[in-house]
């Protein structure tokens, strides 16, 4: 399994929280990645988004560059946990290629998680991404760092 950690691009402050937008700095942001993505991912890949407006602005560029749709999922909300993110991609049972747009801390905290470290907040730059794979190991798997990637990188 391959999972992406993507958090949304640069966003417009404001009230209230899930309503927010992207600014145009947020959607070229997300356009570059989108597009360095969409050469990368295989086509069976799932995309899955938090219903936050910024997060569903995110995910929409990559389906408008790879012509496919996404679906939103409450577990990656603002303020989600990482337990609630890993059971809705239900992690042990996962195959294929799954690309998760969301929020900070989450995200950073699902990263930590995976990776077998004590859970912490670490950061994702806004638009940046953590692409994680598992290698099979001593007859088990082992996650993998494929990439690490913000938009300025793209």
């Amino acid at each position: 399994m391959d999972i992406v950690l993507w958090r949304h691009a640069e966003a417009e402050p404001g009230e209230p929280d899930l309503g927010r937008t992207l600014t145009s700095k947020g959607e070229k942001q997300a356009r570059r990645v989108a597009e360095w993505l969409h050469g990368r991912l295989p086509e069976s890949a799932k995309i899955y988004a938090s219903p936050a407006r910024r997060a569903q602005q995110t995910a929409n560029a990559l389906a408008e560059v790879a012509h496919r749709k996404f679906k939103t999922i409450a577990a990656l909300a603002p303020g989600a946990s990482a337990d609630e993110v890993l059971a809705s991609i239900k992690i042990g049972n996962a195959k294929g290629t799954v690309v998760l747009v969301g929020h900070q801390p989450t995200l950073g905290q699902v990263v930590s998680r995976l990776l077998g470290s004590d859970e912490r907040d670490w950061s994702i730059k806004k638009g940046g991404l953590v692409w994680l794979s598992w290698r099979e190991s001593n007859g088990g798997a082992e996650p993998v760092v494929r990439a690490a990637i913000s938009p300025d990188l793209a």
